[in-house]
């Protein structure tokens, strides 16, 4: 069974990138948020193995989603990924503080988005 990958991202052409990276490495369901208030929507009804978020959101940010996914008893078992322009040390702490698995800064190379998706989902 395909894994599922969560990608919450408002800018469409980011979005798009992210996808299609994951496309090229394997058979993954990706489901699309274009905020985090449609993440936090769709969490409970599709379960994602995985979650890729960006932090500057309208509405609710990505440090708002990872920590809703690591402080709820249902989803706090889910790896998430921040991937932002936000590149300063502080915000890389605080990401992970959040309980982010990892953190890329944009703009990234896809290979480095497969390898950490690879390396978390297996």
């Amino acid at each position: 069974m395909a894994k599922k990958i969560l990608v919450v991202e408002d800018s469409p052409m980011t979005r798009s990138l992210i996808i299609s990276s994951l496309e090229e490495i394997s058979d993954y369901t990706i489901i699309e948020a274009a905020n985090g208030f449609q993440a936090l929507r769709k969490l409970p009804e599709v379960s994602p193995d995985l979650v890729i978020t960006d932090i500057n959101m309208p509405d609710i940010n990505g440090l708002e989603v990872v920590r809703f996914v690591k402080q709820n008893e249902n989803f706090k078992h889910i790896p998430v990924i921040i991937v932002t322009t936000e590149g300063r040390d502080v915000d890389r702490e605080r990401g992970l503080r959040l309980g982010a698995d990892k953190y890329l800064i944009k703009p990234f190379e896809p290979d480095e988005l497969q390898q950490v998706v690879r390396e978390l989902l297996g």
